[in-house]
């Protein structure tokens, strides 16, 4: 149903671990793109999806990171025997770049596995059906809004098909509206023809190795409006201070107050979450994590609101 999208870094690849019984209860399946050569933290996460009966997808040949260039490694680390511990889905990113070649070549990889195909940008849907034959039905399609129109949807009408938008608008930290549309794909995904739907949570879809100084610090609370046909929206919740990099933990403070005075109005529809229950202690406790525990704490409050909207 829900198949949220992680790069492979550090404090995403917690945010999979510490919630992989949430994912797992909820039918929610991760999509991971290993970025770092480490595979230290992509097979403890893997791990708890295990452990909590989850399942999971494995991008085998990444666009990103330390393995854009070749992903060999992840393919053996991939059929090293964690296909016969875990409900894993071994995937195929089909980039501009992709030849129908390599894409036959890496499905041919997991002959007898359930392979994911995660469309974006490829465009030469027609040769690709063609070179693939009947096996093209027998796979689950993933199709990145952003780069794949309808027409070339069509040409993959397997019984899976998932349709992932990015709901998250990456701008500078000081740019952020207070609020802000992230999606309504939760409520609209069947009326897609899909059996699925996916984001880029609350980090977006952008990879970069790594931040500059934060001039603004930011918290981004996603929840959903039952007086707006059940929509979702982002809140962005920001420091005071935004014109040095100085002081991220002062900063964060700032920003942190801002949320907690919106959450005790009392008419919020930012649910209550156990990641939210978090960020009160840390405000209570004047304490700064860290910007990528911040993060964490941001998607999992993300994963949590879906959760729950599917529950009721």
């Amino acid at each position: 149903m829900y198949y949220p999208y992680f790069r492979g870094k550090q404090y995403e690849l917690i945010t999979i671990r510490e919630n992989a019984a949430l994912l797992a209860d909820s039918g929610f399946i991760p999509i991971i793109e290993p970025v770092k050569e480490v595979l230290n933290g992509l097979g403890r996460a893997l791990n708890a999806v295990r452990d909590a009966n989850g399942s999971a997808i494995v991008i085998v040949n990444p666009h990103h990171g330390d393995y854009a260039d070749d992903g060999e490694r992840i393919i053996e680390f991939v059929r090293g025997g964690l296909m016969e511990d875990i409900e894993l889905s071994p995937a195929v990113l089909l980039k501009e770049q992709c030849s129908v070649q390599e894409a036959v070549r890496l499905c041919g990889e997991f002959e007898d596995d359930p392979v994911t195909l995660i469309h974006a940008g490829f465009a030469n849907g027609p040769a690709l059906t063609d070179a693939l034959g009947q096996r093209v039905n027998e796979l689950r399609h993933i199709f990145l809004e952003d780069s794949c129109g309808r027409l070339y949807r069509r040409h993959f009408q397997g019984q899976e098909r998932v349709l992932l938008r990015d709901g998250f608008q990456r701008r500078r930290n000081r740019d952020h509206p207070p609020v802000e549309f992230f999606s309504d794909l939760h409520v609209t995904y069947a009326e897609e023809g899909m059996t699925g739907f996916g984001d880029f949570l609350t980090v977006g879809d952008d990879f970069s190795e790594g931040g500059g100084p934060a001039y603004a610090i930011a918290i981004h609370l996603t929840f959903i409006d039952p007086e707006q046909d059940d929509a979702m929206f982002v809140r962005h919740f920001l420091s005071v201070r935004q014109d040095t990099p100085a002081d991220p933990a002062g900063k964060f403070a700032e920003a942190l107050t801002a949320m907690i005075g919106v959450l005790d109005r009392g008419d919020s529809p930012i649910l209550e979450t156990n990641a939210v229950l978090e960020f009160r202690q840390l405000h209570a406790d004047r304490h700064y994590p860290g910007l990528g525990y911040v993060k964490k704490l941001a998607m999992q409050h993300h994963i949590e609101t879906l959760a729950r909207y599917f529950e009721d």
